[in-house]
């Protein structure tokens, strides 16, 4: 057995025994109570799921197994340049809850190598489709053509103990993560560049071979990669990608299932279409004013006209953050050390200036903050990767290692199906009425 695997199931095992003995003593207790306004409103911070990975606190922002991400960025293993994180490392946190050495990132690092060959027929399926479907499009039937290769689903038929459920998950897993650049990067060359494909240079690490093989070169734009692939990897459970992977999982059914429903849960525009809305919301803004360099009151007026016709300012606001992302800030301090001349990037830190009061001005905001979108594209233009409909592949390629490990867990510990019990609006009408008269 791997190492990072024999000191994930010691660990899964020792948490199981302990959940166990936590339940039986308390399995009673209550942690909280459900309002009316929660129940028809999207069962918004309604406790109702374990997530390992990571938590997410309102006014700090997210933390990987405790640790921040500036913590992160000092304290996880670093690319060749020293600059910024391998995501091996953040991977290796999330599961085992330890900050890996530089040894174990390296064996890390060349497992995912030894496990990215795609079947031929992945390649097949997607030249299927139409060169201009959306990426997200290829890369969700791309990630359920991988499912011939499902280790988890071949063993399930051969039949096999629950108790062994995780270790056919954290293979699929493993192997899934490895092939994702492949994929990714397939779909940019084949969508906007002539189907021009560039092979994987085996000598470097996860990010940086991803950078390589969407044909960007450039050292600082693999620390980008670094980052923004370290930064996107999970942001708690309740999320929607982590949730419908999750609730995916929680059938049996295999990873690359389940994360393939993940994917199609962060197309949404309200979630991790979100990145392709800021940039082109940017780009519609300044060729309104028809200035590459707009002043502060040029972007206040055009903020309040997009709020005047109903719209909202993308990549502002945030269902559970209640400070500036920091995610967003570690961002903006990469472009200030490798662009802070460019004036995208300098539209965008305007954008950060002027939005927040607008929003908080109209009193109906609860976070008028920046999120991670309001912030990535710009990079990504920079680096020349302008074609903005693609973003949320980025995304979905980070979002993997969370997700992922935390159906590592989910497994390990041998979570239910996830069954909720919905209401209809007689029955809620009908309850209202009896606590009337109750009352």
């Amino acid at each position: 057995m791997d190492p990072l695997k024999q000191k994930f199931i010691d660990k899964a095992t020792a948490l199981k025994a302990e959940m166990k003995a936590l339940l039986a003593e308390h399995g009673g207790t209550k942690v909280d109570e459900v309002t009316l306004s929660q129940i028809f409103g999207g069962a918004r911070n309604i406790k109702m799921m374990v997530w390992e990975p990571s938590e997410l606190d309102p006014i700090e922002g997210i933390r990987f197994r405790g640790f921040s991400i500036p913590e992160l960025r000092e304290k996880l293993p670093h690319g060749p340049t020293g600059k910024e994180p391998k995501p091996e490392g953040l991977f290796w946190l999330m599961l085992v809850g330890e900050i890996p050495t530089l040894d174990e990132v390296n064996w890390l690092t060349d497992q995912w190598r030894h496990r990215c060959n795609v079947p031929e027929h992945v390649f097949k399926v997607l030249d299927s489709l139409p060169v201009d479907a959306h990426p997200m499009a290829q890369f969700t039937v791309a990630i359920n053509a991988m499912q011939t290769e499902s280790i988890f689903a071949r063993r399930y038929d051969e039949g096999m103990k629950k108790t062994e459920y995780w270790d056919p998950t954290y293979e699929d897993t493993m192997n899934l993560i490895a092939r994702l650049p492949r994929v990714a990067a397939y779909i940019y060359r084949r969508s906007y560049h002539q189907g021009k494909h560039i092979s994987p240079d085996m000598t470097q690490d996860w990010a940086a071979n991803f950078a390589h093989m969407l044909g960007i070169e450039k050292p600082d734009f693999k620390n980008l990669m670094r980052l923004y692939m370290t930064i996107h990897a999970d942001h708690e459970g309740g999320n929607a990608s982590a949730h419908t992977t999750h609730l995916v999982g929680s059938t049996l059914s295999d990873p690359y299932f389940s994360f393939a429903a993940g994917m199609d849960a962060l197309a949404g525009p309200l979630h991790g279409l979100a990145n392709q809305e800021v940039i082109r919301w940017i780009f519609r803004m300044l060729d309104a004013l028809g200035t590459t360099t707009p002043t502060k009151e040029q972007i206040a007026e055009y903020v309040k006209s997009t709020l005047a016709a109903g719209q909202v300012i993308p990549g502002y606001g945030h269902a559970v953050l209640r400070r500036p992302d920091p995610r967003f800030i570690a961002q903006k301090e990469f472009a200030e050390e490798y662009m802070p001349d460019s004036d995208l990037v300098n539209v965008v830190w305007k954008v950060f200036e002027v939005v927040p009061d607008i929003l908080e001005g109209l009193g109906k905001v609860k976070n008028p903050w920046p999120n991670v979108d309001a912030h990535s594209g710009a990079l990504l233009v920079q680096y020349g990767l302008k074609e903005y409909s693609y973003y949320t592949v980025l995304f979905g390629v980070s979002r993997a290692l969370g997700v992922l490990a935390a159906l590592c867990w989910a497994r390990a510990l041998g979570f239910p199906l996830e069954r909720p019990k919905s209401l209809t609006t007689d029955w809620v009408k009908a309850f209202i009425a009896k606590s009337a008269v109750s009352v």
